[in-house]
């Protein structure tokens, strides 16, 4: 049986002055992403490098990503999520969080908006059965 979650999207921006390969270990670690990396090589304003990270999960890959936000996540992180959920998912049912780099960079997952590791989250649609935010809240084990 395929998991409920069809796909996540992991993305992040890495500046000159970070240590990319500290940053993808904690990735891989802490939001168990495998597999293959997309890294784009961008400038920044004033020539500095910048590097964009996407990594795009399928299958038990995405189901790992899943079970470690649904493992990881703190439970005030998980309050905080249940209580903003309504606002973080898309017309399409897709579930979008971001946390701060700089916590997870220490080990610790926790909600951000500046600089942040993005992820989205796509179900698989004919699970959704009723409220997006009702099944979020299962697989992701907000309540409990």
């Amino acid at each position: 049986m395929k998991g409920p979650i069809q796909a996540v999207e992991v993305s992040y921006f890495v500046q000159a002055t970070e240590d990319p390969e500290r940053l993808d270990r904690r990735v891989r670690v802490l939001l168990a992403v495998q597999g293959q990396r997309e890294v784009d090589m961008l400038e920044g304003h004033f020539g500095n490098r910048i590097l964009h990270v996407h990594h795009h999960l399928t299958g038990d890959d995405a189901g790992g990503v899943v079970e470690a936000l649904a493992s990881n996540l703190p439970a005030a992180v998980k309050g905080e999520l249940g209580d903003s959920m309504t606002e973080r998912i898309d017309e399409h049912s897709a579930l979008f969080l971001r946390l701060d780099k700089q916590m997870l960079v220490t080990g610790r997952m926790e909600l951000g908006t500046a600089d942040p590791v993005r992820i989205k989250l796509k179900p698989r649609l004919f699970m959704v059965r009723d409220e997006a935010q009702d099944f979020y809240r299962k697989v992701l084990r907000l309540n409990g």
